[in-house]
C-alpha cells in the first residue's frame, strides 16, 4: 500500500497550559499516544505564561513521544514576550513548529497557524474607525494570509489545517456570547474553504464542543484539553 491510500492516525490536542510548578506532567500521556496514533499534533497554549522555564518542562515530556509532533503557539505562549525563544525550545526537542509553514508527513500535508480573533459571521469586526481597531483586524486579515500562503505550497492530497485561534461558531458553543470575538475569526474559514482539507483542529475555546463545519462543509474540530471527545481522553483521534 502506498503513502497516499495509508491511513494516518492523528492525535490531536491544544491547551496544555504547562505550567513552571510542574505540576501536571504530559510524559505518560505521550508515551501513551505515540502507541495510539502515528503523529500527534498540538493546537497552541502549549505553556501556561510563555515562559522559557514551561517550554523546557514540555520539551522534557515530548522526550516521551516516539512519534512526529507538529504544532502551532497559542494567545498564552506569548504573553512574557519570549515566544521566539519558547519556539526555539520546542523546535530543538525535535516538534515541528510551524507558524506559517508546511511539513509532509507521510503523505499528509500539515499546515499551520496561530489565527486570531474577530468574530464570526456578520458579526465580524470590520476594518472601519480608529487606528487600533483598524490594527486589530489587520492582524486578523495577515494571520489569514500567512495560512493561504502556506496552503498554496501543500503538494500532498490530503492535509490537516492547524490552529490556535477557532475558524466557525460551531465549535465555540457554550463559551459566553460576549467573549465569542475573542475567541477566533470566520475570515480562517474563508480562507480555508478555498482549497479542500481534510481536517481542521484548534483549541482556545475551552467550553466549546468537539465537532462543527466550515461554510464549504470541511470538517473542524475542537481539541482543546478540556473538551469531552469520542476517545474519552484529552486528545481526539483523527483518521486522515
Amino acid at each position: 500500500m502506498s503513502d497516499i491510500e495509508k491511513t494516518l492516525k492523528v492525535a490531536a490536542m491544544g491547551d496544555l497550559h504547562v505550567r513552571e510548578d510542574n505540576a501536571e506532567s504530559y510524559r505518560e500521556l505521550f508515551g501513551e499516544i505515540s502507541r495510539e496514533a502515528d503523529v500527534l499534533v498540538l493546537a497552541g497554549d502549549l505553556t501556561d505564561l510563555g515562559k522559557p522555564k514551561e517550554a523546557e518542562l514540555l520539551a522534557q515530556d515530548l522526550k516521551a513521544c516516539s512519534i512526529p509532533v507538529v504544532g502551532v503557539l497559542g494567545n498564552h505562549d506569548y504573553e512574557c514576550g519570549a515566544h521566539e525563544e519558547v519556539a526555539h525550545i520546542l523546535r530543538e526537542a525535535g516538534m515541528k513548529l510551524l507558524d506559517g509553514q508546511s511539513v509532509e508527513i507521510d503523505g499528509v500535508g500539515f499546515v499551520g497557524v496561530k489565527g486570531f480573533a474577530g468574530g464570526f459571521g456578520r458579526r465580524m469586526l470590520g476594518y472601519f474607525g480608529e487606528p487600533a481597531m483598524k490594527q486589530f483586524v489587520n492582524e486578523t486579515m495577515n494571520e489569514t494570509l500567512r495560512l493561504e500562503n502556506a496552503m498554496r505550497h501543500v503538494k500532498a492530497k490530503r492535509s490537516v489545517v492547524i490552529l490556535h485561534y477557532a475558524p466557525v461558531v460551531d465549535t465555540i458553543e457554550s463559551e459566553p456570547l460576549e467573549i465569542y470575538p475573542f475567541l477566533g475569526s470566520s475570515r480562517l474559514a474563508e480562507t480555508i474553504d478555498r482549497f479542500k482539507v481534510s481536517a481542521i483542529v484548534h483549541g482556545h475555546a475551552h467550553r466549546g464542543r468537539f465537532e462543527g463545519r466550515t461554510p464549504g462543509g470541511q470538517p473542524v474540530y475542537n481539541v482543546a484539553r478540556h473538551i469531552e471527545k469520542p476517545t474519552g481522553k484529552s486528545y481526539a483521534i483523527l483518521e486522515i
